[in-house]
């Protein structure tokens, strides 16, 4: 048998249908073999971190999940989902339809051409932590620590809670 993980999905989008973007991610995900959906996190806007000038807003979202697939695996399905919403990788820090970032799966760490784990950049992201930590305010990233002690260390006045928006988890 394989062991049971713990997966976390970081998702955003700031072009087309951001939220139906985020809503599409959220049923691929769950409608992922040997993926379960634990808990989605509320939508957050944030402003565009990086990119080009006139970036629009992002709304980002967390997904928490079990599973028993490898991170090759879990990779490549969330390229796939990114794919079906027609993401483009022409500018990094873009604009974009939707992104899909695994952020850590379980405790492993990877390090390889095609994926870093945990996503090298995502304990200094409020974008990220601030709706993982409603989830799961115990979550750790591994060889960084527990995701609120890293977040007391980020300036999160930007991430805003859209309390009009939801995703059916």
């Amino acid at each position: 048998m394989k062991p049971i993980r713990q997966v976390v999905f970081a998702l955003g989008s700031n072009l087309g249908d951001p939220l139906s973007n985020l809503q599409g991610a959220v049923s691929s995900l769950r409608d992922t073999p040997d993926v379960i959906v634990v808990d989605v996190s509320s939508v957050y806007e944030t402003e565009a971190v990086g990119g080009p000038e006139g970036n629009p807003p992002f709304l980002n979202a967390v997904v928490l999940a079990e599973t028993t697939l490898d991170e090759t695996t879990l990779l490549e399905r969330a390229q796939a989902i990114e794919d079906a919403y027609d993401r483009v990788r022409t500018e990094k820090w873009g604009p974009r339809t939707l992104d899909v970032d695994l952020v850590v799966v379980g405790s492993t760490v990877v390090e390889r051409p095609d994926l870093t784990l945990p996503h090298p950049r995502a304990h200094e992201r409020a974008f990220v932590l601030v709706p993982w930590a409603e989830i799961e305010p115990a979550g750790e990233i591994p060889g960084h620590g527990n995701i609120t002690d890293l977040l007391e260390q980020l300036d999160a006045s930007g991430v805003r809670r859209r309390d009009d928006l939801s995703l059916e988890d």
